[in-house]
């Protein structure tokens, strides 16, 4: 199954270490960055957070780097959904690069939906949960592992 792209970019030097690959850091921005996407797609826009007073936060993040990707690579993320909750989400993100096709990273996230005024977890959208578990795709093995 294709999971969607979340994000597209590019890896500049200034990214990367005395090594001469991405560092870490970065790895985890670019992730970020497709967490968001990813999340904007079940519907979890930003207008939809700041008008309910609503957040997301990580509480869990596993990282497994698979191959470097030095200054000029093309990058692409792909996500989807592993799990739902009433509360929270599991979610992967795949990070290639573009031009040999190689998994380069690959990340699995879990997030707690919350009410910023309370500062507590709260249930998801009716329809935010019914669009995540629609998008629920199959868990590969070897996706976050070494």
């Amino acid at each position: 199954m294709d999971l969607p792209i979340t994000y597209r970019g590019v890896v500049y030097p200034w990214q990367c270490d005395h090594m001469g690959h991405m560092n870490v850091m970065w790895y985890v921005g670019k992730f970020d960055e497709a967490t968001w996407q990813l999340l904007s797609m079940l519907g979890l826009t930003p207008s939809l957070l700041r008008e309910r007073n609503r957040g997301m936060g990580a509480v869990q993040e596993n990282i497994t780097y698979k191959r470097e990707l030095r200054p000029g690579d093309v990058v692409s993320i792909r996500s989807g959904v592993v799990e739902i909750r009433e509360k929270v989400i599991r979610f992967i993100h795949e990070m290639y690069n573009d031009e040999t096709g190689d998994v380069s990273a690959a990340v699995e996230m879990t997030a707690v939906h919350m009410d910023t005024v309370r500062r507590k977890s709260c249930p998801f959208p009716g329809e935010v949960f019914e669009r995540a578990r629609a998008l629920i795709v199959p868990r590969k093995e070897d996706s976050c592992r070494t």
